[in-house]
Formats: structure tokens, sequence, C-alpha cells
């Protein structure tokens, strides 16, 4: 397989998960399913546009660039230096950085509201409850949040899906990379026998 073609398998993969990340992040704006009252009542995290910035809109431009890179014909490039191709290759591992710092973000922000937990309230008033992620392993602990309404699982199955996608998009770049640099030293396909 070409270079192109491997990074065009990637950019392919990348775009659902980009999408499923933006729909994620979208989802926690409403706790338990449902519509809050006051802005305030949201997770502080969900306001850090992980799963839209980061693992959403900032994937979508090495997704682009990597699905492009296929476009020209593969063996028609093969010992021609004007084509660019080595140059187009060498451009898709500074995307694919951009793509690693989104997901890297996302996977961050995600952790971090995993181990906090949802602001809910517990009878008193808003606030976080759990400590250290202490809740994760003692689910008589999400009893303390009475209202929204199942907000922990909520939380904790939309911020543990951003956390594995924006990992598996991390990876997927970090592939990207390594292809990029095979690319740039060998040309798209002259080193990987594509043209026969």
């Amino acid at each position: 397989m070409c270079t192109g073609g491997c990074a065009k398998c990637l950019g392919t993969t990348l775009i659902p998960l980009a999408v499923l990340c933006t729909l994620a992040n979208i989802l926690l704006f409403f706790p338990g399913g449902k519509v809050v009252e006051n802005n305030l009542h949201i997770t502080d995290e969900v306001w850090y546009f992980g799963g839209i910035l980061g693992s959403g809109v900032l994937m979508t431009f090495p997704a682009l660039v990597f699905l492009g890179l296929k476009n020209n014909d593969c063996c028609g490039c093969c010992g021609n230096e004007s084509c660019g191709k080595r140059f187009a290759m060498f451009s898709s591992i500074i995307f694919a950085a951009v793509g690693v710092l989104g997901a890297g973000y996302c996977f961050v922000l995600s952790a971090v509201a995993l181990n906090r937990g949802p602001k809910c309230y517990t009878g008193t008033q808003w606030t976080y409850p759990f400590q250290d992620g202490n809740y994760l392993a003692n689910h008589t602990l999400w009893n303390m949040c009475r209202s929204p309404e199942n907000i922990v699982p909520w939380n904790l199955t939309l911020f543990s899906l951003l956390l594995i996608m924006s990992g598996i998009q991390a990876v997927l770049c970090g592939i990207q990379v390594v292809n990029g640099l095979f690319g740039t030293i060998c040309g798209d396909c002259k080193c990987c026998g594509c043209c026969g």
C-alpha cells in the first residue's frame, strides 16, 4: 500500500470519530438527558469543548489533509520530483501533530472530568461531591447526587467515550507521523512497490 493510500485510510477513520466526539460533547450539555435551568449546573469540563474543539474541529483538518493525499494518481508520480508528493507527505506530518494536540487536549480534559466527577445537587447545594475518582469504584456514592437524575452514569459514559475516542485519534495521528516520514523519505510509492 502506498503511503498516500494509508493516509486516506487514516483520514476515513478520523472523520466519524470527530463527529462522534462532537456529538458526545454536545450531549454533555444536557445532564442526564435533560435541559438544565441554569448553565452553572453543567460540569465545568464540558465548557472547555474538548470533544467539539479538540477531537472535533481540530481533527477535521488532519483528516481532510490525509484524505487529499491519495487524490493524485500514485503511479503517475513515481520518478517525477516536481509532483510535490514528498512535500505533501511532509505537510501531513505537521497536520498529524495538530491532530495529536487536539486529541491530547480532549483526552486530558476527559480524564480530569472522570476523576473529578459530575457537578450535581446534593440536597443542599450544587457542587462536586466526589473526590479523586472515589465514586468510580464505589457505586453507593452515586446516591449523593440527587439531581439531575442519572447524572453520574451520563457523565461517566460520555466522558469515557471521549477518552477512548480521543486516545484512538491520537494513535491514528501518530501512525500518520510515521507514515508521513516514510512518504517524505521514500516518496509515495517508489519505495513501496506500488508502481510494480
